[in-house]
């Protein structure tokens, strides 16, 4: 049974506020979802590169039942200042040498889709609704179920965040001199991380893995 339509929110619960993010140390901060707490804007997800230039590429979606393209164009133009639109943004063709890491991580939209993640209220996927709630659209039922899914990721218990945190500390424990920010210790992981908003950072790092060396 095909699970597309899944997530069929009704459209007319969007609101937009005026809650402006906040950027901490180590977070960025939502006055209103202040248990969601990535620490990359969208803006920082797309200028470090992602997505293999794909993203917002023209897409016919299931969801919606319609062809999609120049999405981007709703966001500013700052998040794109120096990026080189059509094969960083827009391309149909994966290119991963776009991505930080140079390597291709995540599953096709076709696959999203029919795994049932994928709304009808962002089909293109997660990293569409995060730009939109960076910019203060809300919808309840929505925003819960993608920053559990954040969660799920990259919270404190997320599973990705963890396993690159345990594989990190695992090199580490035959030389103390490897970094943190290795990139050749899963580029994958951390690629797919950037992804959802989130990069490593020493103090959840620390705060994972002092506890299991007392």
């Amino acid at each position: 049974m095909s699970k597309v339509k899944t997530n069929i929110v009704d459209v007319s619960k969007q609101s937009k506020v005026r809650i402006k993010p906040i950027k901490r140390a180590n977070h960025i901060h939502f006055s209103d979802h202040p248990d969601f707490r990535p620490n990359l804007s969208p803006k920082d997800v797309l200028q470090m590169g992602g997505f293999g230039g794909t993203y917002y590429r023209p897409i016919y979606s299931q969801v919606v039942e319609k062809q999609l393209d120049n999405q981007h164009k709703e966001y500013p133009k700052s998040w794109f200042e120096g990026l080189d639109i059509p094969k960083q943004i827009t391309s149909s063709v994966y290119d991963k040498s776009v991505n930080t890491y140079n390597i291709k991580c995540g599953q096709s939209l076709l696959d999203w889709e029919n795994s049932g993640w994928i709304s009808n209220l962002d089909p293109y996927g997660w990293f569409q609704w995060y730009c939109r709630f960076y910019l203060g659209r809300r919808h309840p039922e929505e925003d819960a179920r993608q920053i559990q899914r954040w969660k799920n990721i990259t919270g404190k218990k997320g599973r990705h965040r963890n396993s690159l945190i345990t594989t990190i500390h695992k090199a580490r424990t035959n030389n103390s001199d490897i970094s943190i920010h290795d990139k050749s210790i899963s580029p994958r992981r951390r690629q797919s991380l950037q992804h959802w908003g989130y990069k490593l950072t020493k103090k959840d790092y620390d705060e994972k893995i002092n506890p299991l060396e007392t």
